[in-house]
């Protein structure tokens, strides 16, 4: 399933987009979901949690998608 988040910036970084979208409740489970190679951005595992993901980026943990819409 593929939810979509409107950001009103130029961009967020991951570990808070990852926390915005509920697919984690802390910044410190963001980090270890991030650091396990468990989130990829546009189709890469992605291990940095200061990413800065922006409109156009498409983020998946497990079964969920995340779209972000940009500014």
């Amino acid at each position: 399933m593929k939810n979509k988040i409107q950001i009103h910036t130029e961009f967020i970084k991951l570990d808070a987009l990852l926390k915005v979208a509920s697919l984690c409740s802390t910044g410190g489970e963001a980090k270890n979901l991030i650091n396990e190679g468990l989130v990829t951005v546009n189709g890469e595992v992605c291990t940095m949690r200061g990413k800065k993901i922006r409109g156009g980026d498409v983020v998946i943990l497990g079964d969920e998608a995340i779209e972000v819409i940009g500014a």
